[in-house]
């Protein structure tokens, strides 16, 4: 019976036992509510099968999804003050910013890369979502900044993929100040004849829909990007005035002339090979 317990049973109940399931095996779309397969909603970039809706794309999935091969490489950016004010509200600036350090592996809420889209150069800075809402502060404008003089340095064409809430408030009048900065940015691109073409993910509002978002030669959006400087609900309560339906959903901003195009997730990569092709034609 000892052998029996102490052996063979252990054996059968570790046959029997079920295996864990990973928490992320599954996902549920926030529209449809119809369960994702990981691996399907990974193929599918993110977008559900069922209802088509665009949910948030990891950064660097995405920037895999656009460049030649997958390949590109980043761009060190310089380092700012932490926490300049001081800030605490129910929670410590301080503390935000090393948990979404510690969950996202980033330094802060942008990425900026270089490599090669259909074979012409690019650099993109990609905003993280994840990271604090993907809230422009000074990390995030010394970025951009960076993105620009590397465009300017490579000949390279300047793509933004803003994804963020806006303005970070716990930098106050420093976030405010990337705002400036930011439009400056991307005029000396201009100025360099570079082409400058922003891509609107969900969502692109706040200071970044105020400022360099909003300035491409060609902006492109993605299907039901929120696309705005002030959410609906407050603008509503401001107004006292019913919004029309779909209001600042992408495709009432092209509908408006507020973007150029309105392209699925899947084919922004030869849409933006197609773009450069007639933009950079002279200098490839």
């Amino acid at each position: 019976m000892s052998w029996f317990t102490t052996f063979v049973r252990p054996k059968i109940n570790a046959l029997m036992r079920k295996k864990e399931i990973p928490d992320n095996l599954w996902y549920k779309c926030n529209r449809c509510e119809q369960m994702l397969f990981h691996k399907d909603i990974v193929a599918h970039q993110y977008v559900c099968r069922h209802c088509l809706h665009h949910m948030q794309f990891p950064v660097k999935m995405r920037l895999e999804s656009l460049f030649d091969g997958g390949n590109y490489t980043q761009v060190s950016l310089p380092k700012v003050p932490v926490d300049p004010l001081k800030f605490k509200d129910s929670k410590k600036y301080a503390d935000r910013l090393k948990t979404s350090r510690t969950t996202t592996g980033e330094e802060d809420a942008i990425l900026v890369v270089e490599g090669a889209i259909g074979g012409f150069p690019v650099v993109i800075a990609a905003f993280d979502f994840a990271f604090i809402g993907g809230s422009m502060g000074m990390a995030v404008g010394e970025g951009l900044v960076k993105g620009a003089e590397r465009a300017c340095a490579l000949k390279a064409a300047y793509i933004t993929i803003p994804s963020s809430g806006g303005a970070r408030m716990q930098e106050g009048i420093f976030s405010l100040m990337q705002m400036p900065r930011s439009i400056i940015a991307v005029e000396q691109v201009k100025e360099a004849g570079l082409p400058y073409i922003p891509l609107l993910t969900n969502p692109t509002t706040g200071g970044v829909a105020a400022s360099f978002a909003m300035l491409g030669d060609i902006a492109i959006a993605e299907p039901g990007a929120i696309i705005g400087f002030t959410g609906a609900r407050v603008l509503q309560e401001t107004i006292r005035q019913a919004l029309p339906p779909g209001f600042q959903s992408a495709e009432f901003q092209f509908d408006h002339g507020m973007v150029d195009m309105v392209v699925p997730r899947g084919e922004v990569r030869q849409k933006l090979i197609d773009i450069l092709g007639i933009l950079m034609a002279k200098r490839h």
